[in-house]
Formats: structure tokens, sequence, C-alpha cells
């Protein structure tokens, strides 16, 4: 099965091998968990693509209207939408080739599930990836800038 919620292993080799995320729905806003745990992911080293159609730049981080935008391969797509929407990204992700898909705390969605474990995209729903990098102890290389 592809949903990963129940294999803590495959949750932190996820996180340790991927190199890009883009997360949909990154706010500009530094109050919102969009923006934290985007300029976190940022921090630990992660190449970090804000997915949100309605801005341009946030920090120092060019914004992509879509998935189709991101300029180069996405390891994690996380996702900052309501669950409503995560069919709909699932697709996206699977359209550009993302390695899988890590939806926020509160957003899942069965239909999407099915839908990625059909593609054989692997998928963690409701669960934060702040807080589960930390749980998990995952060890990354140091950033180079």
């Amino acid at each position: 099965m592809t949903l990963l919620n129940a294999q803590p292993d495959a949750m932190k080799h996820l996180l340790t091998e991927a190199q890009a995320i883009a997360v949909v729905g990154m706010s500009d806003d530094t109050r919102r968990a969009s923006y934290q745990i985007g300029m976190f992911l940022k921090q630990v080293g992660y190449t970090v693509y804000p997915v949100n159609p309605t801005l341009h730049q946030i920090d120092d981080l060019a914004v992509y209207h879509s998935l189709e935008d991101v300029p180069g391969p996405i390891d994690i797509v996380n996702v900052f939408r309501r669950s409503e929407y995560l069919h709909g990204v699932v697709e996206d992700a699977i359209r550009v080739g993302a390695k899988s898909v890590w939806a926020q705390l509160g957003v899942h969605d069965d239909t999407a599930i099915r839908r990625a474990t059909e593609a054989k995209l692997p998928i963690i729903t409701d669960l934060c990836i702040k807080v589960e990098y930390w749980r998990l102890n995952v060890q990354r290389p140091a950033p180079l800038d």
C-alpha cells in the first residue's frame, strides 16, 4: 500500500532522501503554518518550491503558480490545502512525476489516497511534516549556504 502513515521507517527514508519539496498553498504570511513550515524545510536544507497562484515571491523564494511550473524534479509535494482539494493535487503530482505527496495535519481524502495508491505514488495524510521530521530524528547534511 502506498499510504505511509503507519510506516515510520518509510517516512524517515522519504524525508532523509528527499532534496526538493513543493509546498502547495504556501503563504507569505509569517503567522501561517504553511509559511513557517516551508521556511523550516528550507532551513534544514531542502530546496523549497512554494506553489500558490496568488503570489509571486515569498521572502527570497520565487513562487510557482502550479506544480507544472516548478523548474525541477519534486521529491515531496507538501499540501497545505483543504481536504477537498487533495485529489486534484494528487492528480497534478502524478502528472508532473513527483515522487510522493505529504498532506499536512487535518488534510485527508480517501479518494486521493485511492488514486495515489493506483498510481503507486507514496502518500502521507493528516500529519505535519515538521513534527514527523523531528519525531523520526531525520538526519540531513547541513545546508550549503
